[in-house]
Formats: C-alpha cells, sequence, structure tokens
C-alpha cells in the first residue's frame, strides 16, 4: 500500500484529542494529519484513524477504529471499495477489567447508595444484611476475547469463582465452566453476577431477552459493556421493576446518550455510566502502538494487525 499520508478524524476526540494522536506518531514516516470535520478526505491521504464512520471514508484505502467493536462501520460497501479496515481490540481488557470490578464492589458494598446519599447530605448506614462481599459468589461473563479476559482476572482476584461463555467451549484459564450461546440460560443461572463483554453482531443482537433474565437469580446483577443492542433494553427494564433481577450496571445502551424519559436513571440499583468504561489516559498510546505498527505493515505489504477486513 502506498501509505503517504495518514489523517486522524476528529471524533476521536471522543477518547482523546486528535492532536495528540498525531503527536504521538510524530516519529513516523508518513505524513500525518488532523482532517476537517467536514469536506473530502484529501487526496493524498491513505488511511484514517477514527471513532466514527464517515461516507467520505469509501475515498481512502485503510480505516483504523480506535475501539474494538466495528458494528458502525459498513463493512459490505467498504469491501466493495477495497477499503481495509482494522480496530483497537487487544487494548481495553485492562481499563474495561477494573471498569466492571468497581461495578461489582459498588453493589456488595452498597457504595452508589452512599454517593447519592453524600448529595442529599443523608447519613444513612446500610441495614445489617444490605452490605456483602464479592468473594465467594459467582460471575458468568458473556465473552472470553480480550474484554473478557482482563475481566476474568480482576474477578478471580477478588475471589469469584467465574463460568464463561463463548462460540465454541474451549477450556480457559480461571473460568470453571465454559458454555456455549445456546447453554446461556444455564450459564446464567447460578451467577450473582452477569457480565457482557461481546461484540454486537448479527448472532449476538438482542441476546440477553426476556428468557435469560428470567433464568437468571432474582438476588442476579447485570453488567453491560460491551453494546447496547445485545440487550433487550425494554426486557431488562421490566424484570427490574418487576424485581426479577437485583440490578444492573450499564455502560452502553441501545440509544446514546441515554434519553432523559429513561426509566433507567431513576431505578434502584441501577448504574448508569456514559460509555466510558474503557476510558484511560493511556488510551492514545494504545492506539497510537496499533496504528504504528500497521503503518510499518502496511508500507512493507504485511498483512496488518487486529484486520476486520
Amino acid at each position: 500500500m502506498d501509505l503517504d499520508t495518514l489523517g486522524a478524524d476528529p471524533s476521536v476526540s471522543t477518547l482523546f484529542p486528535p492532536e495528540v494522536l498525531i503527536d504521538r506518531l510524530s516519529d513516523l514516516s508518513v505524513e500525518t494529519t488532523v482532517l476537517d470535520e467536514q469536506g473530502p478526505v484529501p487526496d493524498a491521504c491513505d488511511g484514517v484513524v477514527t471513532f466514527a464512520h464517515r461516507e467520505r471514508f469509501h475515498e481512502v484505502e485503510w480505516v483504523h477504529s480506535v475501539q474494538a467493536g466495528v458494528d458502525r462501520f459498513p463493512r459490505e460497501s467498504f469491501r466493495e471499495a477495497d477499503v481495509t479496515l482494522t480496530n483497537s481490540t487487544g487494548i481495553h481488557g485492562d481499563a474495561i477489567g477494573e471498569t466492571v470490578a468497581g461495578y461489582l464492589l459498588a453493589f456488595a458494598r452498597r457504595l452508589h447508595e452512599h454517593a447519592a446519599n453524600q448529595q442529599r447530605g443523608d447519613w444513612s448506614q446500610p441495614e445489617w444484611d444490605e452490605a456483602w462481599t464479592v468473594a465467594g459468589e459467582r460471575a458468568c461473563v458473556v465473552g472470553l476475547g480480550g474484554l473478557g479476559r482482563g475481566i476474568v482476572d480482576r474477578l478471580t482476584g477478588l475471589g469469584l469463582d467465574v463460568d464463561g461463555v463463548r462460540r465454541t467451549p474451549v477450556p480457559e484459564p480461571g473460568v470453571d465452566r465454559v458454555y456455549t450461546p445456546s447453554e446461556l440460560e444455564t450459564a446464567v443461572a447460578d451467577a450473582r453476577f452477569v457480565v457482557l463483554a461481546v461484540p454486537l453482531t448479527d448472532e449476538t443482537r438482542g441476546l440477553v431477552d426476556g428468557d435469560v433474565l428470567a433464568a437468571m437469580r432474582e438476588d442476579a446483577y447485570l453488567v453491560n459493556v460491551a453494546r447496547g443492542g445485545v440487550v433487550d433494553q425494554a426486557a431488562l427494564v421490566a424484570a427490574l421493576e418487576d424485581d426479577d433481577v437485583a440490578g444492573a450496571a450499564l455502560d452502553v445502551f441501545e440509544t446514546e446518550p441515554l434519553p432523559d424519559s429513561s426509566p433507567l436513571w431513576e431505578l434502584d440499583d441501577v448504574i448508569v455510566s456514559p460509555h466510558c468504561g474503557a476510558f484511560t489516559r493511556e488510551y492514545v498510546d494504545h492506539v497510537a502502538a496499533i496504528v504504528r505498527e500497521n503503518v510499518r505493515r502496511l508500507r512493507a505489504g504485511d498483512e496488518p494487525a487486529n484486520r476486520v477486513l
């Protein structure tokens, strides 16, 4: 690939300033630039690093997603335009693992309630039987890729027993039992925490529906750090309102930002975070490392790392 100029799309500012990424790539032998918000990609620009998809990206040879998820990119039209697509899978395990651990500890130690009480100036200790410890509890991690691995490591470190779900039931270190998606209802039945860490695909859209929620324990919590479309959100709201599950920690939603009218804002034992579970100040360095390696590979005619298309 004749990769002479690489552009950073302004949409990466969701995670870090595009100028910082350009600075991190200053050692490259290709020209780097921040693209305009609108307008065509410059003719000399052969590759783009981006958060969002834009139709003008069909004009370049290579698109790199700063996220692991690539469901926003039109794969079929990219294939037709011969656009190479790569992603940032493999860099999020630590941050997501710690975010999930934080959710679990908040529920068990009632930290989210204390934070809410502080805003009201309410000195209110939990009832004697409200707080508990996560050690000895069981979690089911749905998706054992890079995100799932980071989650498993943190949860086992906290003393939880962990089951997992993935397409092939290959054993995974730290995971007691590995189920396939067809066994999802069985997999979640014993878990105090069900953690979703799968990409959004045709197979995973609506994966957690009313039947799966009904299979969960009444004292179980759902944690979604995957994509909002993996969960039937209406079914989840109904399960929460009917106390069929104990609560949920949600970093992703069917519609983002979460609308003001959503009942999820007001439900008890629901933690809402604004799709930031992977945020870390090191994010730009992790992305730059992948981009730098792929520039080298593509200019040499080699297969890029993390290739999706």
